[in-house]
């Protein structure tokens, strides 16, 4: 392909004219040529699957901007590093087994005997694979590039086709699709949460961080940026000691067992990290050593005695004048124990004049303004030199050529944002961390640890010579009921039980949409219900369902009208697309909750347009009336297209069921851009999903408890018997 223009197919009939407009048609015949691919249109096969170590298949979507290839009888599948096993199921009766061979060094790294199984559908096809997001899949079992690499290039594939079958062969020069391919010039965008602390399970706040973290990487990804989305835990401690010691286990399973809480919380909740890292990992180990000996190197680093006031909960020193009364932590409302060691310090203060220039010159690096202004307050009013290592502390990193000390969590942890950026199977430096990705675009956290991540941190980047992140976004504390909430309350909002109760799409909507992104938020049940209710069952989900039943009552659920020509001169198509350009305004500013507004108001426009249009009345009539009443349908629709991608960013499983509703695929929904937002995606022909809800209403407490008195009522009304009737009964 590298040396021709041109490549030719063979193609099934009916040969699709739309498709191949504009390109020369050669004719038709039976197909006899096996070297020439043959090619269907999509029909929503399902794909490639893999099977892990574990024996496991997981599935691989099939790519948007692919070909259908028709195998036949026979196949083969050129791959990369070694025997490849390749599984074909065939109309679901019968297995084909296949052996793939090795390609050229310069393709993508396959891992070593895998195997895969090519699903089909009843017209024998497959879809050419994302290159990116198969081997992204195998390493992570998730599926969220957005890279459009072609498959092609690392499966050749050569066939012996069945008999009697016509073909038309067509010309297309491959410079889009080498533009497609070579991908790999696109912007990258790391973002970072916190690495949470295993102490306990993860609550509601660490959930509120990692699904704002996801509505950023899942747009960023949108707009085709290379996006890294980093998240992991932070295992070291005396607080994690003691928390395992109070469940009789060691810290080692305590740790496994809440670093695979998170996991679990983030699945359940749609969370598409690329990198969970562990601070227990043997790399990161490599890296904080590495990056301790660097910063020492510096002259950055000695040794001293400290006695002060320590928050155990904080593990950190405290200044008196910061503390409550009884010398209690601010923030845990705990009083500090006096204490005195011998630890390593780190020269903080050396830093005061570069980090107040790096404030005043890069206004942006901390955000929301209000927190630059509490960063700009605690570096101006003069940093102290802080301790880096516990002698006290066994459950930790040792301190280089001294084993008696280990070196202090957040000197430890902060690190993980850059050893997360490196592949299991590297040398763990950080020369090789740092051109993986570094400097990160954004560190995403909650404003308890904003002191950590934009005084100490950019220090102790400085003294190592590396590179700052690109800003530190503080967002806010999340309260209930108007309370802060705390285990001493019993107000707790857990997040796996809201996340099993409601649903992913509701509470990241909820929680994005009603909190001022950097602002402090309330949680209430019934503001919560109604607020999904309202937005999501029926702003969007009923206008989706109701307008899908026009369609299949009078339409067969087919498009009478390309979404473009259907909306010329329209008032609607104007209106949504100044929203949508609104929301990723929005998007790239990092107002969500104003994002999600702008998208809900393309939902609120669909509803007074089909109320205005009244669709439903002028099918009645028949004629040029039910020919309007058609294409007022196909706006509507076009218009739930774009929320479909608009906000995938907030509700990803949401905006997937309404895409499929509209007659696409899966795989077609995982690879849509910020691009196809642009109005016109839905041509005349396409078929519709049967109308289904896509978005089930859910009922407050107080009502569902009132349907149910109401049910009971009656029932032991109709379960009511004159005793005489009874007696003869009887």
């Amino acid at each position: 392909m590298k040396r021709d223009s041109v490549f030719r197919l063979n193609h099934y009939p009916p040969c699709p004219d739309d498709q191949f407009k504009g390109r020369n048609l050669i004719g038709f015949g039976e197909h006899t040529d096996p070297q020439i691919i043959s090619v269907l249109r999509s029909n929503n096969t399902s794909g490639l699957q893999i099977s892990l170590k574990d024996g496991n298949w997981i599935s691989i979507p099939p790519d948007q901007n692919s070909f259908f290839i028709n195998v036949g009888h026979s196949l083969q599948i050129v791959g990369r590093r070694g025997l490849h096993r390749f599984q074909l199921t065939l109309n679901s009766r019968t297995e084909q087994i296949f052996v793939g061979h090795l390609l050229p060094q310069a393709l993508a790294p396959y891992s070593k005997k895998m195997a895969c199984r090519v699903q089909y559908s009843m017209q024998n096809s497959l879809w050419f694979l994302s290159s990116s997001r198969f081997y992204s899949q195998i390493q992570s079992q998730r599926v969220h590039s957005r890279h459009q690499k072609y498959f092609c290039k690392q499966l050749l594939l050569s066939s012996s086709f069945s008999k009697g079958v016509r073909s038309c062969s067509c010309s297309a020069t491959t410079s889009n699709i080498d533009a497609d391919i070579n991908n790999s010039n696109a912007e990258a965008f790391v973002l970072t949460t916190p690495l949470y602390y295993v102490n306990a399970p993860p609550h509601m706040g660490s959930a509120y961080t990692t699904i704002a973290a996801d509505a950023i990487a899942r747009f960023q990804r949108l707009l085709r940026k290379k996006v890294i989305f980093i998240t992991g835990t932070d295992e070291h401690g005396e607080k994690i000691a003691s928390a395992a010691a109070a469940n009789d286990s060691s810290p080692s399973k305590h740790c496994d067992s809440v670093s695979q809480a998170y996991k679990s919380l983030w699945r359940d909740l749609d969370i598409a990290y690329d990198k969970f890292i562990r601070t227990t990992d043997s790399k990161h180990e490599a890296l904080v050593k590495e990056f301790y000996s660097k910063v020492l190197a510096n002259g950055d680093i000695y040794r001293a005695d400290y006695e002060g006031l320590y928050c155990i909960n904080c593990e950190e020193y405290k200044d008196e004048k910061e503390l409550l009364e009884n010398n209690c932590c601010p923030m845990h409302l705990k009083p500090c124990v006096r204490r005195k060691e011998d630890n390593y310090f780190f020269a903080l203060s050396k830093y005061q004049k570069r980090l107040e220039d790096t404030l005043t010159e890069n206004p942006d690096f901390v955000q929301p303004s209000f927190r630059l202004n509490e960063v700009q307050g605690w570096v101006k009013s003069g940093l102290r030199d802080f301790s880096i290592s516990r002698a006290s502390v066994d459950w930790g990193i040792a301190v280089p050529n001294d084993d008696k000390q280990t070196i202090y969590v957040w000197f430890d942890a902060l690190l993980g944002y850059i050893s997360a950026l490196l592949d299991d199977k590297e040398q763990p430096n950080l020369q090789t961390a740092i051109s993986s990705g570094w400097p990160a675009s954004l560190h995403l956290i909650g404003k308890d640890i904003l002191r950590f991540h934009a005084v100490y941190w950019p220090a102790m980047l400085m003294s190592a010579g590396l590179s700052l992140p690109k800003m530190v976004f503080g967002h806010g504390f999340l309260t209930k009921d108007g309370l802060k909430m705390g285990k001493s309350l019993g107000n707790t909002l857990e997040p796996n039980v809201l996340v099993h109760r409601f649903g992913s799409d509701g509470v990241r909507y909820f929680f994005l949409k009603e909190v001022e992104f950097g602002s402090d938020g309330d949680y209430s049940e019934d503001r919560f219900i109604n607020i999904i209710n309202a937005h999501l069952a029926n702003t969007i989900g009923n206008l989706l369902n109701r307008t899908l039943g026009l369609l299949k009552k009078n339409c067969q659920s087919t498009l009478a009208i390309d979404s473009a020509i259907a909306a010329e001169g329209n008032a609607l198509k104007d209106t949504v697309e100044e929203l949508v350009e609104k929301a990723r305004q929005h998007y790239e500013n990092l107002e969500l909750s104003s994002a999600c507004e702008a998208v809900l108001e393309v939902g609120n426009a669909g509803n007074v347009y089909i109320d205005g249009q009244a669709p439903w009345s002028l099918f009645k009539q028949g004629g040029s009336a039910f020919e309007t009443a058609a294409k007022d349908l196909v706006i509507v629709l076009e218009a739930l297209r774009i929320i479909a991608i608009a906000l995938s960013p907030i509700t990803p499983s949401l905006c997937s069921r309404i895409y499929t509703q509209l007659g696409y695929s899966e795989g077609q929904f995982n690879a849509v851009t910020w691009n196809d937002t642009k109005w016109g995606g839905l041509k005349r022909g396409q078929v519709m999903a049967q109308p289904n809800p896509v978005f089930g209403r859910i009922e407050l407490e107080t009502e569902a408890k009132n349907a149910g008195d109401s049910t009971k009522k009656a029932s032991k009304k109709m379960n009511k018997t004159p005793k005489t009737q009874k007696a003869v009964e009887a």
